[in-house]
């Protein structure tokens, strides 16, 4: 989907929050501008199905909250801890919101050191978005109940998660998160802008933090974290190609 324009129609007498939503669903994208273009002090001044669109929107367009899906796959730009680490970088002035299917909580602990305090799941009722963009606006953390879940059970902010994956660094969370979820090698480099011999150093050490010495373990190992973002039938196909000898690389 390319950038476009959504809902401008608001009244000029008074402050509007100009907000940007980026997702690779057509129907989800759709969910999100109901749910936030009735709102009478928001104007929705665009929509991005890709890192791609979503920074050329930005370019050109006065912006004051995104609210952007962790995992986008198809850009220039790349997705997950990636992008919303550039977003940071780039627009530092305007409020970020994140949206995820995904409940791991290295995940949410790596959002949240990123000073993403507003994170929403899929999972949870669209309307638990307008507080979580109200709450951005006012520099207050706001966690969906699903996230909350996740956040108490794991005691993110009270002790160290029992997960292995607490062991990796975020770019090699960002490797592993791709590559279980049905990327090669080189496709992961081209998603993330790092050349092969970068990416593939850096799954071999996360693999080695973890204890894995197989590919099929490492995807396994990924399924079982909730690590992937793919669809089942990707996840079937990566697993049958790598017990087949099939080239990752």
């Amino acid at each position: 989907m390319s950038t476009k324009l959504v809902n401008e129609k608001k009244p000029s007498s008074e402050r509007i929050i100009r907000v940007v939503i980026a997702d690779d669903h057509p129907l989800l994208l759709a969910g999100l501008t109901h749910e936030l273009q009735d709102q009478p002090d928001l104007t929705i001044v665009g929509s991005a199905a890709n890192s791609t669109s979503l920074m050329d929107l930005l370019e050109n367009q006065s912006v004051d909250v995104i609210v952007s899906d962790y995992a986008m796959p198809g850009g220039r730009h790349g997705d997950g801890i990636t992008l919303f680490g550039l977003l940071k970088q780039r627009y530092p002035q305007i409020r970020l919101i994140a949206l995820t299917v995904m409940n791991n909580a290295n995940v949410i602990r790596s959002l949240l050191a990123q000073d993403i305090n507003c994170i929403v799941s899929k999972a949870d009722s669209l309307e638990y978005l307008t507080t979580a963009l109200y709450a951005s606006l006012a520099g207050k953390r706001y966690l969906s109940p699903s996230i909350e879940t996740v956040v108490h059970r794991h005691s993110i902010h009270g002790g160290a998660s029992a997960s292995r994956t607490r062991h990796l660094s975020t770019r090699e969370l960002e490797v592993v998160r791709l590559f279980v979820s049905g990327f090669t090698i080189s496709e992961i480099a081209e998603h993330l802008n790092r050349s092969k011999q970068t990416v593939s150093t850096q799954k071999m050490s996360a693999m080695r933090k973890l204890g894995i010495t197989r590919d099929a373990d490492l995807i396994k190992y990924g399924i079982e974290e909730n690590l992937t973002s793919q669809t089942a039938e990707t996840h079937a196909r990566s697993i049958a190609s790598v017990l087949s000898g099939g080239n990752q690389s």
